[in-house]
């Protein structure tokens, strides 16, 4: 039987970064569920998809399968009906795409499934806003991890800074009190915290300490599931 670890919680909280590094340090399958979203949306731009064409959409979902797969170097590499689209995916135009499907409930429907169908086969790690609630409700480590949103911005500054984006910290901070609300209200999977999740503030922790303790649940669960 697999093992499960879903990872949620508002933007800039490290959610990617800290679950690949522990899928990583437990030899599980890091499943990147926006690069799933983007190479969806790949697949509908390719199709020429009219979105607000419900049979349109319905033909064009029903002809794209993405899988997830990892090269000889642990780097993930993104499928789209067989094809290696890990670098098109990333293009702006895919961004804008995936950014209006997803708020589409047959595209996450579509998602929903494979990512559980990548779940029952395998011990996987996914991160996301609805992930312990919706897509892997099952999981057997639940974590919602958060900040507060001024360290959540302060990092996200410092991002910037560092590739010398010019940026201002007040803006950011806006940008993300104003994603919050919106996914937390959002009407299709709304953000929220599992009630059994593990809660991990990690505005006062490391990548490293937070990795740390996310492994060490994970051992101690799978101790518990093999006794």
């Amino acid at each position: 039987m697999s093992f499960n670890i879903a990872i949620d919680g508002p933007a800039g909280a490290g959610k990617s970064t800290i679950a690949r590094k522990a899928a990583g340090r437990l030899s599980f399958l890091y499943v990147d569920t926006g690069a799933m979203y983007r190479a969806i949306a790949l697949g509908l731009l390719e199709r020429k998809t009219n979105l607000q064409d419900a049979e349109d959409l319905k033909k064009a979902l029903a002809e794209i399968s993405v899988t997830i797969r990892y090269d000889g170097q642990g780097q993930q590499q993104v499928f789209l009906n067989g094809e290696n689209v890990s670098s098109q995916i990333r293009d702006e135009e895919v961004g804008k795409m995936a950014s209006a499907s997803s708020a589409i409930p047959q595209v996450r429907e579509k998602l929903t499934d494979l990512q559980r169908g990548l779940a029952r086969k395998e011990n996987v790690l996914m991160d996301g806003r609805d992930i312990g609630t919706v897509i892997l409700p099952e999981a057997q480590l639940k974590i919602y991890l958060t900040a507060s949103v001024g360290v959540r911005a302060a990092r996200r500054y410092q991002e910037l800074k560092e590739k010398g984006i010019p940026c201002s910290l007040q803006e950011i901070e806006k940008d993300i009190r104003d994603r919050d609300e919106r996914d937390k209200n959002r009407s299709v999977a709304p953000l929220r915290q599992a009630e059994d999740a593990v809660r991990i503030d990690s505005s006062e922790m490391t990548v490293e300490e937070v990795t740390e303790r996310i492994v060490a649940l994970a051992r101690e669960r799978m101790g518990e599931n093999r006794a």
